[in-house]
């Protein structure tokens, strides 16, 4: 499943939307983030800003793998397993920074990973470390357009 709000639009070379997420990408493989690229900014696009998270996860909220943020305009891409060093990251689900691959529970069938662009209005200087919750509320009020692909993996 992708979403297109807007020309804005974002797909990945190692999976379609509702496609599986190779192993390679997972938590249980090598960890590594996949490859993302996006299009059709809006213009006067100032900055971008990435998420992924796992409303399947048997939590209240779901699961969140990745944030990462202000993301230049000039960039379009990131290639597999790159680490936005240049960006800042904010925090995932275990706590951390940086990528943490789908790793859903044994037997709990299939889920569905939500890879999120955001192009913002304005040059951002948020502080490292935003869960997916404080990142949301900072980006809000500057989100022009948005778009997804949904991405699949089981255990």
């Amino acid at each position: 499943m992708s979403l297109k709000l807007g020309n804005l639009k974002i797909t990945s070379t190692a999976f379609g939307p509702e496609g599986r997420i190779p192993k390679r990408n997972g938590g249980d493989g090598d960890n590594l983030s996949p490859p993302l690229e996006w299009s059709g900014a809006p213009a006067g696009t100032k900055q971008f800003a990435l998420a992924c998270f796992d409303y399947d996860a048997p939590l209240a909220r779901g699961f969140v793998h990745w944030v990462v943020y202000g993301i230049p305009p000039s960039v379009t891409k990131l290639s597999e397993g790159q680490a936005p060093t240049v960006f800042v990251p904010g925090v995932n689900g275990a706590g951390k920074p940086g990528y943490m691959g789908p790793y859903p529970p044994n037997g709990h069938g299939v889920h569905h990973y939500y890879f999120w662009v955001y192009a913002l209005n304005d040059v951002l200087n948020l502080k490292p470390g935003l869960n997916l919750e404080q990142f949301l509320d900072a980006i809000a009020p500057h989100i022009m357009e948005q778009a997804r692909i949904v991405g699949l993996y089981e255990r």
